[in-house]
């Protein structure tokens, strides 16, 4: 198990991440624009730098729901490698087997 204050500090930048998305994305507009002047341009970026930086989506970490691990994780179920073989072999996931050669 994953200490508490990182899988914690995770959840604060997705819940940051969500809130800013909108402003963040119309900054960037702004900033990629190429109608508008150099001063534009450069009031977009200075805004954008002032948002909180963990507002920013790149600053996630992807983590296992059920254990906290940041290694090892499938995007697709959301899970370490270590609990979808769990998972599996318990036949708590529906289609997947273990495999035999």
């Amino acid at each position: 198990m994953a200490k508490k204050s990182a899988v914690e500090r995770n959840l604060k930048r997705e819940r940051l991440a969500k809130k800013f998305a909108a402003k963040r994305a119309t900054l960037k507009a702004m900033a990629k624009d190429p109608l508008l002047s150099l001063e534009e341009h450069f009031e977009a970026r200075l805004k954008l730098a002032e948002l909180p930086r963990n507002s920013s989506p790149v600053r996630q970490r992807l983590r296992c729901a059920l254990s906290g691990r940041p290694r090892g994780n499938y995007r697709k179920f959301k899970l370490s490698r270590i609990a979808l073989r769990d998972l599996a072999s318990a036949g708590q996931i529906p289609g997947m087997v273990k495999s035999s050669w």
